[in-house]
């Protein structure tokens, strides 16, 4: 079976599980509601439309804020600038031609310009501030995470193994670095980040890559996950989790793997635990907070790993990254709620329905609110009050 159709399968599956469709007896179930009595409210400033949304596909399709502005897209094309203040749409360009662009894999700002990517390997620079259409260039994969910029190159991490530097001003290609890729992965890809000259990234053969950023060269490979099992999908070992950065740590997590914490002086690993993760985590004080692959939220602390607590009652819910806001932790979910929670204790303090089919991202912090998208498009600023 030809890699792309691998890919397919595995998304069915995956996704046949998580909605406890599998046959004529459920696996697993989504976990119903909570019921919660909100300590917190929010307030909603404005409300904008972005064309379609991404619709029930798999999308990291994340809004961006930079410039005083908010930047979002959806899954045809539509790109679109609003006043951060406001919720004013300041302009609206679509990179689409003759087919759908099927933009998937978030937006960066940087340098006075907005990029994105998506499925069919293009990667669009725009002007931030007009919305014009600088240059775009194909990729030969497809970009399912959200690009990095930095040191004057835009790198994005490609479905077929390879990490692509192009030049920021330009587009032209700078240098690759490809590694090889399972027949059998999950759908998405782990976004690259970067310092002290370096870039970091999460691979589909279950390690942890990192290169100069001037070059490509690569400094080393870290082994995340190890194949297991005796069928394929047991055997899915993807790194797609967004590595993170704290200080001298970087942090990574794979799917059927582990979490690994390494000293960025050394290179080498400072602790290591069990965990199943496929979804992007953050760091906050000395807590880290992750979604493992059955939903459950889990905050460890960042020094040893040691378990701080779980939240286990948003099971399979399908749920977003989760999200530092106002001093809560946030996450959204497939049916459209945002759960909102004490950083401390796990302990729900609010939920919040939003009118929409879904929330696929994570919300996105501002000076004096958060941005929330849906999957139909929906594009929120609110605040805590």
């Amino acid at each position: 079976m030809k890699k792309g159709l691998w890919r397919i399968a595995a998304v069915a599956t995956t996704l046949a599980i998580l909605t406890g469709c599998a046959g004529e007896e459920d696996v697993v179930q989504m976990a119903p509601l909570p019921t919660v009595t909100d300590k917190i409210a929010s307030s909603q400033i404005w409300q904008a439309q972005v064309g379609d949304g991404v619709g029930q596909y798999y999308s990291a399709l994340q809004p961006t804020v930079a410039y005083d502005k908010v930047f979002a897209a959806d899954r045809q094309g539509e790109v679109a600038a609003f006043d951060l203040e406001s919720g004013e749409r300041i302009w609206q360009q679509s990179v689409q031609t003759e087919t759908p662009a099927l933009l998937s894999g978030g937006l960066s700002a940087s340098y006075g310009k907005v990029y994105v990517g998506g499925e069919t390997g293009e990667l669009y620079a725009l002007d931030a501030e007009t919305g014009e259409r600088l240059w775009q260039q194909n990729v030969n994969g497809e970009i399912l995470a959200k690009p990095l910029v930095d040191a004057g190159m835009v790198i994005v991490n490609t479905s077929r193994g390879e990490l692509v530097a192009l030049d920021a001003e330009s587009g032209e290609p700078q240098w690759s670095n490809a590694n090889d890729v399972p027949n059998l992965s999950l759908r998405g890809e782990s976004a690259p980040v970067t310092v002290s000259g370096g870039v970091f990234w999460g691979m589909a053969n279950g390690r942890l890559g990192a290169a100069m950023i001037e070059t490509g060269r690569s400094i080393w490979q870290i082994p995340i996950s190890t194949p297991k099992g005796a069928t394929e999908i047991d055997r899915l070992v993807d790194v797609d989790a967004t590595p993170v950065i704290d200080g001298d740590r970087l942090y990574a997590v794979g799917y059927n793997g582990q979490l690994v914490s390494i000293d960025l002086r050394s290179g080498k690993a400072a602790w290591k635990r069990d965990f199943s993760s496929a979804n992007d985590f953050i760091a906050a004080g000395n807590s880290l907070y992750l979604i493992d692959d059955k939903d459950n939220i889990v905050a460890l602390d960042a020094r040893n790993g040691l378990e701080k607590w779980r939240n286990s009652e948003l099971a399979y819910r399908i749920l977003t990254a989760p999200a530092a806001s106002d001093g809560y932790l946030v996450v959204g979910d497939s049916q459209g709620y945002l759960h909102w929670l004490d950083p401390e204790t796990g302990d729900f303090v609010a939920q919040q329905s939003l009118e929409g089919e879904g929330i696929a991202v994570a919300p996105v912090q501002t000076d004096n609110g958060y941005i929330v998208i849906t999957r139909d498009g929906q594009l929120r600023k609110l605040a805590i009050d």
